[in-house]
């Protein structure tokens, strides 16, 4: 599109079109305000797209793969994605834990059902996975708004006391065996943080209790189907969406009362004429990444060979072996090394969906941390990390397709150093990200604000950042 057709003045004009924009858009669009989605790309969808990396039929997930968060999100549950095509499909064991000797252990919906797998563990688990879950609910969108006082004080503190610990002391603290401290471990290296970090438990804790009601569904055809639903309902209200489109200067910006930007911090210090005052500049240069990806798709013969039959019943396998090892891995990435053994989060979609692949052939993603920047290759470690779960798992694959850290940072600006979280999210930068404020999706100009997970809630595909600066941004100005 142009820049030069673009001629109507708008309500609001939301640059990038990840699930953040589009929740941004959707919100302000239902107010019955006039808005616009500019994408610089020639598909939306920023991370969450879908597509053929490697052999005709093969259908990827290039980002965004497993939506925990998405289907649990406050916001996506208030609109009527399934009428608009999204269908979610849910594997019986949410996530599978490799371990030593060729064995594993699953997370499944049923909690009791876990914790009778963790030996000298169970009451452990159960005592600590009963009440988070039970209330939940209660809580859950206190955790996935900016900080501040929470609706449910004790319940909210209650979480919060356990979250606010580095995962390795929670572990040593409720677990005796290796089993159940590997299983936790898993989820909360999704935070891409050492595991002895402060708040590096709140990562294993809320995606263990997504785990426990919803289980870790993701969407049939792909994760840009639930792209797909967003943008035909935000059309459907009436929005209207550019691709084509990149906003290098404030001057792209059309005529707009108000503008969100699901962008991170470096790339909206990258536009030209924005007047921000000099000292958000400076804070906002102080905002630091975390850990990269590197990502390898595969399209496969057959399934993946895993020994145990829980991980083969898994959508999502977290491989490792033992404990020490996830925590040295995770440990290395944030000192800008890379792991023999590297931790790998490992989604197998094609197991529970025939839409990924041709008939009898299937189609898997995996990545491992790296340091931010780096351009090693890891297929080998990873490869050989999966082969020790799964015998034979080589032999089966057809083609593969590597995106390194500046890969994904190509794919999508938002990656910075393939940092997938929109920043590190330790425990400064997870309640004051990306300056400390009190409204922390205002810039320094009176009607511009962030709207990327570079803000509260962070990382993860369920737009409650769109959502929340959307809606700060009504209160203000309209």
């Amino acid at each position: 599109m142009g820049k030069d057709k673009i001629k109507e003045k708008y309500d609001a004009v939301i640059v990038g079109s990840g699930a953040n924009g589009i929740s941004a858009a959707i919100y302000l669009q239902q107010k019955g305000l006039k808005t616009l989605i500019l994408e610089k790309n020639s598909e939306p969808g920023g991370a969450t797209r879908s597509g053929q990396l490697t052999l005709p039929g093969f259908v990827h997930d290039i980002g965004s793969a497993v939506l925990p968060m998405s289907y649990s999100s406050p916001f996506f549950k208030t609109l009527p994605l399934e009428k608009y095509g999204l269908e979610w499909i849910f594997p019986e064991i949410a996530f599978a834990q490799t371990l030593e000797d060729a064995e594993a252990v699953g997370c499944y919906q049923d909690i009791s059902k876990t914790a009778a797998t963790l030996g000298k563990d169970k009451e452990a688990y159960e005592d600590l996975m009963n009440p988070l879950v039970s209330n939940w609910t209660k809580i859950d969108e206190d955790i996935l708004s900016p900080f501040g006082i929470p609706s449910q004080p004790l319940q909210f503190l209650k979480f919060g006391i356990k979250a606010i610990l580095p995962a390795k002391t929670l572990i040593n603290h409720y677990f005796k065996e290796d089993k159940a401290k590997s299983l936790f471990y898993g989820a909360a290296a999704h935070s891409t943080l050492p595991l002895t970090n402060l708040a590096s438990s709140s990562f294993g804790l809320v995606l263990s209790i997504m785990a426990h009601i919803n289980g870790w569904p993701f969407p049939k055809h792909g994760a840009s189907a639930i792209i797909k639903s967003l943008l035909a309902y935000y059309k459907d209200l009436g929005g209207t969406l550019y691709c084509n489109y990149t906003v290098k200067d404030a001057k792209d910006i059309p005529n707009s009362k108000i503008q969100l930007m699901d962008l991170t911090p470096r790339q909206l210090l990258k536009i030209e004429g924005l007047n921000l005052s000099n000292t958000y500049r400076k804070r906002l240069s102080k905002f630091t990444y975390g850990s990269g990806v590197f990502k390898i798709d595969w399209a496969l013969n057959d399934p993946i060979p895993f020994n145990s039959d829980i991980c083969r019943r898994a959508g999502t396998v977290h491989i490792g072996y033992g404990s020490e090892e996830i925590e040295h891995s995770e440990a290395l990435s944030a000192k800008g090394e890379i792991a023999k053994n590297p931790y790998i989060l490992l989604v197998q979609p094609s197991i529970f969906d025939s839409s990924r692949a041709p008939e009898g052939k299937h189609t898997a993603w995996a990545y491992c941390h790296v340091p931010n920047g780096s351009t090693f290759d890891c297929t080998e470690i990873i490869e050989d990390q999966i082969e020790k779960a799964a015998p034979g798992f080589k032999k089966s694959i057809l083609k593969r397709a590597t995106m390194n850290t500046r890969e994904l940072e190509i794919f999508n600006p938002n990656l910075v150093g393939g940092d997938i979280n929109g920043g590190k999210q330790d425990i400064t930068q997870l309640f004051t990200r990306p300056v400390a404020k009190i409204s922390p999706y205002k810039t320094s100009i009176d009607n511009i604000y962030l709207c990327s997970s570079s803000t509260p809630p962070g990382g993860g595909v369920h737009g409650m950042a769109g959502f929340n600066a959307a809606k700060q941004a009504f209160q203000d100005h309209f």
